[in-house]
């Protein structure tokens, strides 16, 4: 004998049934990112993430911390140290650290300076000079995957890029050798001495980032909401007057004011801009974001206006 047939689902009980296991945008996102970071920690021996207290490494280290909860991240962190970061950033990173108890990694871009591997660029700042100290690091630790909080809506260099990036046995990148991508399989395979960039917020947003923070709680470096700073202008752009930022001329030390400021993305001091603004709380950058049409790089980091390619040269070098 065999068990009679349950009677068929209602119309009303199948849509009740979808609702309840039906996604939110975020949610989505937090579990794509996830599946990333396993399927990466799962077929690569020595991965590490790229840390440097800015938002999207902290959203990404958090989502690490969730994909392998309760145990600790199972990989160390990577931070290529400038030596012109905000202060609250690296108090920010040394308290994040030692809260999850993870191994922090740090290659310094002074110490290269200092043994003459580098030389200080004639507009003082710092941040092109990190491709050489962070593929050494990769090569010195055997690092096959780094993982990497580029979104591809940051700029268009990065919008060409896959979730798992290529790197040849240099370190660069060459945006005509892409992987297809298809149904979320990632093709990790590579040849000794070459690695690859993971980047698990490829289809977030800035806006999806600061909503992701508003609902996990998550803290930032304080400099990410609004501020009393000093600033001057150049070149459309609040800079910060600091040890590693000053005017260069009467015009802009006759421009020094103090402002209320917060920054949306975190840099060199010396090419990373603020914004004036009023947001103090998560809730009123949430805000702001959804009304800007402009990307935090595109309207703060004078690195990237170097040249109409500047970040895509640099990746092609071997950067972020």
């Amino acid at each position: 004998m065999t068990a009679p047939l349950a009677p068929p689902a209602s119309p009303t009980e199948t849509a009740e049934t979808a609702s309840t296991y039906r996604l939110t945008q975020l949610e989505s996102l937090e579990s794509e990112a996830i599946h990333i970071i396993r399927e990466v920690v799962a077929e690569f021996e020595r991965p590490v993430l790229l840390f440097s207290g800015g938002k999207d490494s902290v959203v990404m280290l958090h989502l690490a911390t969730k994909a392998f909860w309760p145990a600790p991240v199972p990989f160390p962190l990577l931070h290529v140290d400038t030596g012109h970061n905000f202060p609250e950033v690296l108090a920010y990173r040394d308290a994040t650290v030692e809260r999850l108890g993870a191994r922090l990694e740090v290659a310094s871009v002074q110490d290269y300076l200092d043994d003459g591997r580098l030389l200080e660029r004639a507009d003082g700042t710092r941040n092109p000079l990190q491709t050489q100290p962070l593929l050494d690091a990769i090569t010195g630790h055997k690092f096959d995957a780094v993982f990497g909080g580029g979104r591809r809506d940051e700029e268009k260099a990065r919008a060409k890029e896959r979730v798992i990036s290529l790197r040849d046995e240099f370190g660069q990148w060459d945006p005509r050798n892409q992987r297809p991508e298809l149904w979320n399989l990632y093709n990790g395979r590579h040849r000794p001495g070459e690695h690859v960039r993971a980047f698990p917020l490829s289809n977030w947003t800035e806006l999806d980032i600061w909503r992701y923070i508003a609902a996990e709680k998550i803290d930032l470096p304080s400099l990410y909401y609004a501020h009393e700073r000093e600033v001057f202008e150049r070149d459309g752009m609040l800079l910060a007057v600091g040890p590693y930022s000053q005017p260069r001329n009467d015009a802009e030390a006759a421009n020094v004011r103090t402002e209320t400021v917060r920054y949306r993305t975190v840099g060199d001091m010396s090419c990373t801009g603020a914004v004036e603004s009023t947001s103090y709380t998560v809730d009123d950058v949430i805000t702001e974001v959804a009304a800007t049409r402009i990307t935090e790089r595109g309207a703060t980091r004078a690195d990237d206006r170097i040249s109409e390619a500047a970040m895509e040269d640099r990746k092609k070098e071997g950067y972020f």
